[in-house]
């Protein structure tokens, strides 16, 4: 300073707002901005003004609201010193007096603010962008910490103006040399001129006139886009645009720069500048739950490092080390959640005991055509072991297509039945309870049956007294039908039933239910198992997967449950060989299916509609029948099968085919488990890119049970890209658990489990050990049930989290 002539005054400070008010607040009253000039003089004014906030971040109205307030502080000062008061940037100055009673503008005031404050006294959120951000659910801070962008724009290639190549995504940082407003009244536009020490170029803004006026001569502004080349000149079309206060500090340009989920009423710029705030104000309100030791041999960043580097990264591999902090808090807290359903369960109360060593279960698996692998005698060992004790069983039992599953789960349910109890089959479906009911009816055909009515059967077996009956009961049953099968069940004269969530109605009874099944494990919500399980006397419960699930998710999505694998098929079947056929050879598909027929196989071919849609653009089963029927196999045997057909019409066009009655059976995703045909050898899928892996790996396991050489044509009318890609997998490969390692991959955990989770790449994700666990569910829950004993541990667990970004998946989980 070279003398007090130089330093400004109080008045100066008044006069400069004065002339933000004449300019509309514009943050033009002096060279280079408000906040440049109150930096300068930090010594002069902070006595004054205190933490004073970036105006230039402010809105219009926010920037009136502050100035307003400084008058009044300087005139209360004026009025301390005698001197006369300053004219109010508001308009006519009131009394000093005000000032002692009203409080500092929230719009100022940075200090720091808790995980649950309102997101309205953020200083960047106005009367008009506050509705959309209550739109998208953001309501406190908590919620815009956990608002991750979906993707990020690379703004860090800063050049000089020589070196800015056409075409090309670059950052510039310039002065503005020249700006002014063009167009039409209604269209306003800027054109501006930019330039530094090694040449210019210009800019236009569309439809952003107001731009001119915050664009003075001298203003340093960071410039990021595609620049075109228009007359020999370099251009800039709307760009995106940061005017420069402190350039190690750029939110819009110059860095990976986040790109958040929008509403109406928002723009990116506006939501990029809400976040920042609340990243500002509350971050350093996020505590860290997890152990140190934890941390570290995991090689964890921080949780707030990585909540600031999932917005604003330093560099890719830091984004992606966030990524993977966050991926394994999410997975961690729901391995407590599920851990301690597990642990509830077990120690809530006692199951029966069963004993299996029996006759009557002796007499029902020699009768099978078959002998069960060294696998199937592995997993009933283990099932037999949980039901013969009395803690409650838990257990997840999965094995790829055609390892024989349903066998081993109807022993278990006879099991139950020759103790005097009840078994259950929930199914996700009816067409797939109904396939259950038919394979259960022909597991026990070796053994004296009875049939009543389509839903009942009974069965005698050596050693045993009673007979068995085995009911079905759904949903779109008649009214008669369920109610006289909910009576039998009430009184006990179905030992075994299948069914779907018609089972966990409050309407129907199981009263002696000892073992409760769920099929197809990872279409049922947890809410859905418990609900069945909490029927009868303390039931054991085994979930089973027709799906291989990659031992990652098992351990995360299924925490509450052991896993028994078979991971042998049996003897004797031959790997299944599967072509990608595309639309132009269609023709030579047919080919093939006539030839097999020819040498006395049979054929699927499967299709993802029964009728044709407007919507899909798919061939459909019916219409498809029809044509095949008449003009490609006029000399072949065709059947139909579908989901809208009666359980009488199905059960009789799966016995034709299956006898050898049929050469060609047309169908739907019916036949996506539960049908054995040894003769067929061919499953051509017509309209495969409409069909997930899993589904299109189920279609193939229906083939391929025989002697004979298999194969499956998955045909596509579509031409390219990620669809084909799809089906290139399942063509690569065979084995169901490789498979699924792969649908992970592609789909993610929460597509692959048709709901919606992290979408985090969990594959990369480092194991949690059982130790990790239970150390931290010590340190966290056992304090916290403590504090609230009225609480349940899974509402313990929730509150563990601590942070609303994690509990909506454990919800999911522990609801």
């Amino acid at each position: 300073m070279a003398g007090s002539t130089n330093i400004p005054t109080p008045k100066t400070l008044g006069d400069i707002l004065r002339g933000e008010r004449s300019r509309g607040f514009q943050n033009t009253a002096v060279i280079g901005g408000l906040d440049l000039f109150l930096r300068r003089w930090a010594d002069v004014f902070g006595p004054l003004l205190g933490d004073i906030a970036s105006y230039s971040d402010l809105p219009p109205r926010l920037r009136e609201e502050w100035a307003t307030d400084t008058m009044r502080r300087i005139n209360a000062l004026q009025h301390d010193n005698g001197d006369p008061p300053v004219t109010d940037a508001a308009g006519p100055t009131k009394t000093p007096a005000a000032k002692a009673t009203r409080r500092p503008p929230r719009a100022v005031a940075r200090t720091p603010l808790s995980l649950e404050t309102d997101v309205a006294q953020l200083a960047a959120v106005t009367k008009r962008n506050l509705p959309a951000l209550q739109r998208m659910g953001m309501s406190k801070i908590e919620d815009l910490l956990f608002l991750f962008p979906h993707r990020h724009n690379d703004f860090r290639d800063l050049l000089p103006v020589a070196q800015l190549v056409p075409g090309e995504e670059q950052t510039v940082i310039a002065t503005v040399l020249e700006a002014t407003v063009t167009g039409q009244p209604r269209r306003r536009s800027t054109q501006a001129t930019l330039g530094d020490d090694t040449g210019t170029f210009r800019v236009i803004w569309f439809g952003q006139g107001y731009l001119a006026k915050q664009l003075t001569p001298g203003t340093r502004i960071a410039v990021s886009g595609k620049p075109e080349q228009f007359r020999g000149r370099l251009v800039f079309k709307s760009p995106v645009y940061e005017l420069l206060r402190d350039q190690d500090d750029m939110v819009h340009t110059g860095r990976l720069v986040p790109i958040y989920p929008l509403t109406e009423g928002l723009r990116q710029r506006t939501i990029r500048r809400i976040v920042r705030e609340a990243l500002d104000r509350g971050l350093g309100n996020v505590g860290e739950h997890l152990p140190v030791e934890l941390s570290r041999r995991n090689d964890l960043m921080p949780l707030p490092k990585a909540i600031s580097q999932m917005h604003y990264p330093d560099s890719e591999e830091a984004h992606e080390e966030a990524r993977r902090r966050l991926a394994f808090d999410e997975l961690f807290l729901m391995q407590l959640a599920v851990i301690g359903r597990k642990q509830d369960w077990q120690e809530a109360g006692r199951a029966i005991k069963h004993e299996s060593d029996s006759v009557a279960l002796n007499t029902f698996l020699t009768s099978l055509p078959y002998t069960l692998t060294g696998a199937q005698n592995r997993v009933l060992g283990e099932i037999m072991a949980d039901l013969g004790t009395d803690r409650p069983m838990s257990r997840l039992l999965q094995g790829d297509v055609g390892s024989g599953k349903t066998i081993v789960a109807i022993a278990a349910l006879l099991v139950a039945a020759l103790n005097g109890y009840q078994g259950a089959l929930m199914a996700p479906t009816e067409i797939l309870a109904e396939q259950h009911f038919l394979n259960v009816t022909k597991a026990l055909s070796g053994l004296p049956l009875t049939r009543g009515d389509d839903n009942v059967i009974s069965v005698s077996l050596q050693g045993h007294d009673k007979r068995i009956t085995v009911g079905l009961l759904l949903g779109s049953q008649t009214g008669k039908v369920k109610r006289e099968t909910r009576e039998l069940l009430a009184g006990r004269e179905i030992d075994i039933v299948i069914g779907t969530h018609a089972l966990i109605q409050s309407s129907v009874e199981l009263p002696r239910l000892s073992l409760a099944i769920v099929d197809e494990q990872h279409r049922f919500g947890v809410t859905q198992r418990g609900a069945l399980r909490d029927k009868g006397l303390r039931p054991h419960l085994l979930a089973m997967s027709a799906t291989p699930i990659p031992r990652s998710l098992a351990l995360t999505f299924y925490g509450d449950l052991d896993v028994s694998t078979i991971d042998e098929l049996p003897p004797g079947r031959r790997p299944i060989r599967t072509r990608l056929v595309d639309r132009d050879h269609r023709d030579s598909a047919y080919e093939f299916v006539r030839a097999e027929v020819r040498e006395g196989r049979q054929a699927f071919i499967v299709f993802p509609l029964i009728d044709e849609s407007d919507a899909i653009r798919v061939r459909a089963a019916a219409n498809e029948f029809e044509r095949l029927s008449s003009e490609v196999f006029p000399e072949l045997r065709l059947g139909l099968l579908h989901g809208r057909m009666n359980i009488s019409e199905k059960e009789e066009v799966m016995g034709r085919f299956q006898r050898g009655e049929l050469d060609i059976l047309l169908s739907t995703a019916v036949v996506e488990v539960g049908i054995d045909v040894p003769n067929a050898s061919v499953m051509l899928i017509d309209g495969a890119e409409r069909f997930g892996l899993a589904q299109l790996h189920q279609f193939r396991g229906r083939v391929g049970r025989g002697p004979h050489q298999s194969h499956c044509l998955l045909l596509s009318d579509a031409a390219e890209g990620e669809a084909i890609n799809r089906l290139k997998i399942v063509e690569r490969v065979s084995d169901g658990f490789q498979l699924a390692e792969e649908d992970l991959r592609l789909r993610g955990p929460g597509d692959y489990f048709g709901t919606r989770q992290s979408g985090l790449p969990l594959f990369k994700v480092a194991q949690i050990t059982d130790r990790d666990i239970l150390a931290l569910a010590r340190r966290e829950a056992t304090d916290i049930r403590e504090a609230d004993p009225g609480l349940s541990k899974e509402e313990n667990l929730m509150l563990a989290a601590r942070f609303r970004g994690y509990s909506s998946s454990i919800e999911s989980v522990i609801s």
